[in-house]
């Protein structure tokens, strides 16, 4: 992806050297090094600039992202993708049930970053498929993919410091007591399996889960769940360690009498954009095999 970002040097950042600057604003040192070998992307007022030169009040610094290579194990298919948001940084998509998000052995044409390389092929634009809240197979939602190796660096390290803030809404069977509280279970691989994962208190890493239902209709409770950590089928793995599993999980509790995948959506998310620093926030309304179980 090609992309051209103008920055107004403002007094607090007088003096500062390019690089410092740069790295105020989120770009890592592989970010800074990538972009010296790129031709021209370093510009002070549009003149060519070195990383040490420095800034002063006033000066617009712009700098060029020059990407010409694309993934290269991810080949371009033609599927249909709901596109809720798309800029020069970053495109959200509502990924449906039943679709992986990166090819794997089974899954190899199949997977929402196939599509976007048919996407992006078509308008004769390279691709590099950098995933910034990686959704399971079956579960529903809004996930955002950065365009270019700089929003893909500051939405990573959002989602490292917890500032990528996430919803989910799932299904379970019965009514949830306590009505709302926080789940606070370290989870780690369960023994015997490379999928699986389950409560460990002795080797598991920090997970936590907030939650309260919303509704509750035919037998069944809709849950709001928000994220604090993103661990593999944290909210699967909670709900169950509640007592409440989600309906359809075929791993984790296989009732496939309304379902026959797990009951979990990517209702929400809501964070900082990683080039303009605006707050973004989107939503995605529950998909029609969910909101079958509770009508």
């Amino acid at each position: 992806m090609n992309r051209t970002i103008d920055y107004l040097i403002e007094a607090e950042d007088d003096g500062l050297r390019i690089e410092l600057f740069l790295k105020r604003k989120g770009y890592s040192h592989q970010n800074i090094v990538s972009i010296k070998h790129m031709p021209e992307s370093v510009l002070l007022n549009g003149i060519f600039s070195y990383m040490n030169q420095t800034l002063h009040t006033g000066d617009i610094l712009t700098i060029r992202i020059s990407e010409t290579q694309s993934s290269e194990k991810i080949p371009p298919v033609n599927i249909p993708l709901s596109i809720v948001y798309e800029d020069e940084d970053i495109i959200v998509i509502n990924k449906p049930a039943g679709m992986p998000i990166h090819p794997s052995l089974n899954n190899y044409t199949n997977s929402m970053a196939n599509a976007l390389a048919w996407y992006y092929r078509e308008q004769g634009k390279p691709f590099i498929f950098r995933c910034s809240n990686r959704l399971d197979r079956d579960t529903s939602g809004l996930t955002v993919v950065a365009k270019h190796l700089v929003s893909g660096n500051i939405l990573s390290s959002m989602v490292a410091r917890r500032e990528f803030h996430r919803e989910y809404l799932a299904i379970v069977r019965g009514s949830v007591t306590p009505e709302s509280g926080t789940i606070h279970a370290p989870l780690a691989r369960k023994e015997g399996t490379i999928i699986e994962r389950t409560v460990d208190w002795e080797r598991g890493e920090t997970a936590i889960t907030h939650y309260k239902v919303i509704a509750e209709k035919n037998g069944h409770s809709l849950v709001s769940l928000r994220l604090e950590t993103g661990r593999t089928h944290q909210i699967r793995i909670h709900m169950k360690y509640l007592g409440f599993p989600l309906i359809g999980d075929y791993l984790y509790n296989p009732d496939m009498e309304y379902m026959t995948r797990q009951a979990l959506h990517s209702h929400r998310i809501a964070f900082t954009h990683p080039i303009t620093g605006k707050p973004m926030e989107f939503t995605a309304p529950l998909p029609e095999d969910m909101a079958s179980v509770l009508s």
